[in-house]
């Protein structure tokens, strides 16, 4: 069947890539992805939501993700410490679905499922820091470092959504939290992306009145700027890397640290403004990437991330500030195509969890040395919308053609050259 399913799309993969296509290639195009309802989109989304999330925090609740999830490592698997899966799953998870759980009480289905999964998460935050529970987290050392990655996208939860996920937890779980975010101070980030983590952490900190370190904050700040190559793209380290890592990471978490030392006086909000103002550009560009038919140029580290690389594309769209030229539904609409073609049924294992890969469960040999099963809930970045409303534009407005597809159709499209800032 999973065969059947690539052999089927391989033609449609070429349109954007082949640099041409025919008349009966762009119609066949067409039909592969129908306009759907506005509200049809949405709930779509938050089922698949419900689908990504349950598995992590329903057990875990319970004290019980380290009993049930089935730990899949790459082949290539590194020999670190196999436990940290729990904690980037965890992590990953919250960070990206942490404006949905923000959203008003509803007397609905979509508040039901909302309501359940924010009791939750906050009852598996819980257990990330009890030192009694069965699911209390590996919080790292100067020789266990990956910890310090997914205690920063703990950090960028509590920063997106402070009500529901921080301010409920009782004190204990509050001290406990701070002190081991300020534990990871004993873990040296790598100079790379892995500074904005060491930042990223430093700012919640900050963001609640505690003592920060402002070193590591302004060590990640001054690398990052010093490694912007221009046109919206950062270089992750002194070298240039040809991957999505600006998604993943750097613009948002860059933009986020950022935001918070500017709120308390630590940065220039011209700095800020200049960071989003580059992350807006590279978002531009980031919906471009979405073929006509709804796929995206897989390349570079970390494939098995899948829609979590459109992190800043995503997350523009929920501070409502994309780009000019491209409308939110043309956003929602290309990303809704892209979902369906990552997620079908083969994606996930049967207990309901995601398999290493991209599409299916036969691509395992694309995971990096550090993948694990729980590395692969950073897609959940690609739910961000869903912190918006459903009467918001985003979710209401009717079917619109993203870029390349109205390119490859014939329709007019809007013109693009590089930027200078």
């Amino acid at each position: 069947m999973l065969r059947r399913h690539f052999l089927q799309n391989i033609p449609a993969l070429s349109l954007l890539f082949a640099g041409a296509a025919n008349n009966k290639s762009i119609n066949a195009g067409k039909a592969t992805i129908a306009a759907t309802p506005p509200a049809s989109d949405r709930d779509y989304w938050v089922k698949l939501l419900q689908k990504i999330a349950s598995p992590i925090v329903a057990p875990m609740s319970q004290g019980l993700l380290k009993k049930t999830m089935p730990l899949e490592l790459s082949p290539t698997w590194d020999k670190r410490p196999t436990d940290v899966a729990y904690m980037e799953a965890l992590g990953r998870l919250l960070a990206g679905i942490a404006p949905f759980l923000a959203l008003p009480e509803e007397d609905s289905k979509e508040g039901a499922i909302r309501k359940q999964l924010l009791l939750q998460a906050q009852q598996s935050l819980q257990h990330a820091v009890n030192p009694h529970s069965n699911d209390y987290l590996n919080w790292g050392s100067s020789t266990n470092r990956q910890p310090l990655v997914d205690a920063a996208f703990l950090a960028q939860a509590f920063l997106a959504a402070p009500q529901v996920l921080w301010h409920p937890l009782d004190a204990v779980t509050k001290e406990r939290f701070i002190t081991r975010f300020k534990n990871m101070r004993q873990i040296p980030p790598y100079k790379s992306n892995w500074l904005l983590f060491a930042a990223i952490i430093e700012c919640f900190l900050l963001s609640i009145d505690e003592a920060a370190d402002a070193t590591r904050i302004n060590t990640a700040i001054e690398n990052i700027e010093s490694w912007y190559v221009g046109d919206g793209w950062y270089s992750d380290g002194p070298r240039f890397h040809f991957d999505h890592y600006n998604g993943y990471v750097i613009h948002p978490m860059l933009c986020e640290v950022l935001r918070v030392n500017a709120t308390k006086g630590s940065s220039s909000d011209a700095k800020f403004k200049q960071a989003y103002k580059r992350m807006q550009r590279y978002a531009y560009q980031q919906e471009r990437f979405i073929t006509p038919e709804g796929y995206y140029p897989v390349f570079g580290r970390s494939s098995t991330y899948r829609a979590g690389l459109f992190q800043p594309l995503t997350k523009l769209a929920l501070d409502q500030a994309l780009p000019a030229g491209i409308s939110p539904a043309q956003v929602r609409c290309g990303l809704t195509a892209v979902l369906k073609h990552l997620f079908i049924p083969a994606t996930f294992t049967t207990e309901g969890y995601l398999c290493l890969g991209l599409v299916g469960n036969q691509q395992a040999a694309i995971a990096d040395s550090y993948t694990n099963t729980g590395s692969l809930y950073l897609t959940s970045y690609v739910f961000l919308p869903l912190g918006l409303p459903a009467n918001n534009p985003f979710w209401s407005a009717p079917f619109s053609a993203w870029t390349q597809r109205k390119a490859w159709s014939g329709q007019p499209f809007e013109k693009d050259y590089a930027v200078d800032y």
